[in-house]
């Protein structure tokens, strides 16, 4: 997985002309990790029907957590960002998995968790890093709604976590 994801030099109009998910991956410079390994005794994922959903993908990058801590008190607004942009690569790669591609994949919802002080309120602002990628990605299939909500212990002590859910549609679906 690219560390650093340099997407914003991307032109716009070349991300419009790709509507698959893999071209504009390409065109990002973006290759999805390889999904970590269940923290627990769950599975990563389940299927029903057309639709999946994700167990949470916390921020991990080659195997190890680079961001830990809490927003507001050890961990920065912009680290928080970059933590919520590595859970929604991981959560796309995880979608990926269970659909057989990445351009089989619709996003209906994502559930952002944030790890943070009490005084902590700009949730919205370090998920938004999450949605922007994503839409990035997935263009029109990456339209979600969305939930926000903080807390004060998080798994392995991580600042950001998103679980993510997903219709499977036919790689040619394009918005109405």
């Amino acid at each position: 997985m690219e560390a650093t994801v340099n997407h914003r030099t991307e032109s716009a109009s070349s991300l419009q002309a790709s509507w698959l998910p893999s071209a504009r991956l390409a065109a990002l410079n973006i290759v999805l990790p390889r999904p970590a390994a269940p923290v627990g005794e769950y599975e990563p994922w389940a299927r029903y029907a057309n639709l999946i959903t994700t167990s949470f993908q916390l921020p991990f990058e080659n195997g190890s957590l680079p961001y830990i801590g809490q927003l507001g008190r050890n961990v920065t607004a912009e680290e928080g960002m970059a933590a919520a942009r590595l859970c929604a690569l991981n959560g796309l790669a995880r979608l990926a998995e269970a659909a057989g591609s990445i351009d089989n994949i619709r996003l209906i919802r994502l559930d952002g968790h944030i790890g943070c002080a009490p005084t902590f309120g700009d949730m919205p602002a370090v998920l938004d890093a999450a949605s922007r990628l994503i839409h990035d990605i997935l263009g029109e299939r990456g339209r979600h709604a969305r939930t926000s909500l903080g807390h004060h212990v998080m798994p392995r002590d991580v600042p950001v976590m998103l679980g993510f859910f997903a219709e499977v549609v036919d790689a040619n679906w394009k918005p109405a």
